[in-house]
């Protein structure tokens, strides 16, 4: 039996794929597995018994990924879940900055209780003219799989689309419309696009990425839209440069106090992945990882250790060895093993940075023995038997 705690309220579509092999607990010290949304974890003292923890989205800063991999705890995250919800936000971030819809509105709204209200609407209404989007050149930051889905929809806008990503794989090249134009110096996006949006994970190399050098180059009436993280961009730069004319608008899904309220600040309140399908999407993607890591020892989208999948164990057992990555540590297993006379039927051995991951069938039952050998190594954190 499994127990799995969750941080925050996850989907039931998610959840209801846990089978009668699991159970949930309101104690996460006596947890297997946590599901979590956007609940801080740094302060969190990991339990002894906490496997993995499976990340409802695709942001992982509210989860401290080192000191999981160094307890041996592997963490999922759920990429292109909710990338399709994002991407609708995106396109009606950059028609809700051509088109002065929330002024219209509002003029509207101040004056619902005029008689005239229609015949003084169509003088009014210059006030909220706007441009549309075709023809109008679209730079986007970062071609994942919501920067992928931005680029394709915006190709239907009629818009010409530039994208901009040193380390884009082979399967989001092969979904991303010939059309895109590629470029391989982002200054060139940030002189040229009329609009910017940047789909970048935020670390210790992107953060600031747009910054007041990179927004000094943009086109005055340029748009710049974040609906990654709001520490990407060097927001304090956006405000100074849209209350000096250089900039058009800024169109963030994160409130704080230096946008919030801004002259030429479009800010929402973190909406982009709030969808009723996006949050169904990761609840069932964050549980199908989870049980296929504690019920096979397979890991898939994890964020702090390598991909590894050798499929449903058909020997008499299987061993998981998480570990750092030196050399030395895969002699040292199969020794333990043959010393007891175990024979290694399939193994894998994967890295991701610091930290490795080794999956071994055996085809003997996985005594006690070998698990405390193992877990005896010097660089091991952790020895589970799957099976």
């Amino acid at each position: 039996m499994y127990k799995y705690h969750c941080l925050n309220p996850i989907s039931p579509v998610g959840t209801s794929e846990f089978t009668s092999n699991y159970a949930k607990t309101e104690d996460v010290n006596e947890a297997a597995g946590i599901l979590v949304r956007s609940a801080s974890m740094h302060d969190m003292e990991l339990p002894n018994s906490l496997l993995c923890v499976a990340r409802a989205g695709a942001g992982v800063n509210n989860i401290p990924l080192d000191k999981c991999a160094e307890a041996g705890i592997v963490v999922f995250n759920t990429p292109g879940a909710n990338a399709n919800a994002v991407k609708e936000l995106v396109i009606a971030g950059m028609l809700l900055a051509a088109r002065d819809i929330k002024g219209g509105m509002d003029w509207v709204l101040e004056n619902a209780s005029d008689a005239d209200v229609g015949k003084n609407a169509e003088k009014a209404k210059k006030a909220f003219a706007g441009t549309e989007l075709m023809g109008k050149k679209l730079g986007i930051i970062g071609l994942g799989a919501i920067g992928i889905k931005v680029a394709n929809t915006a190709r239907h806008f009629g818009m010409e689309v530039y994208g901009y990503d040193p380390y884009i794989s082979v399967d989001a090249a092969w979904n991303l419309s010939r059309d895109v134009k590629h470029v391989v110096n982002v200054m060139d996006i940030y002189s040229e696009c009329d609009y910017i949006t940047i789909h970048v994970p935020l670390m210790d190399a992107t953060k600031g990425m747009i910054s007041a050098e990179a927004v000094a180059k943009m086109k005055p009436d340029a748009v710049i839209l974040n609906f990654a993280r709001d520490l990407l961009v060097d927001e304090q730069a956006v405000v100074d440069a849209l209350a000096a004319g250089k900039l058009r608008k800024y169109v963030s899904d994160f409130a704080n106090p230096v946008t919030a309220g801004k002259p030429g600040c479009l800010v929402l309140p973190h909406l982009g992945a709030s969808t009723e399908e996006a949050e169904d999407n990761c609840a069932l993607m964050a549980v199908k990882q989870m049980k296929d890591y504690l019920e096979n020892g397979n890991i898939i989208n994890s964020v702090n250790y390598p991909k590894c999948d050798m499929g449903v164990c058909e020997q008499a057992g299987r061993v998981a060895v998480l570990h750092k990555n030196i050399s030395n540590m895969i002699g040292q297993f199969t020794s333990i093993c043959g010393d007891a006379g175990v024979n290694i039927s399939d193994m894998t051995n994967k890295s991701k940075g610091d930290y490795a991951y080794t999956l071994m069938d055996l085809s003997s039952p996985v005594s006690d023995e070998i698990i405390d050998k193992m877990s005896a190594v010097n660089g091991v954190f952790r020895v589970r038997k799957v099976k």
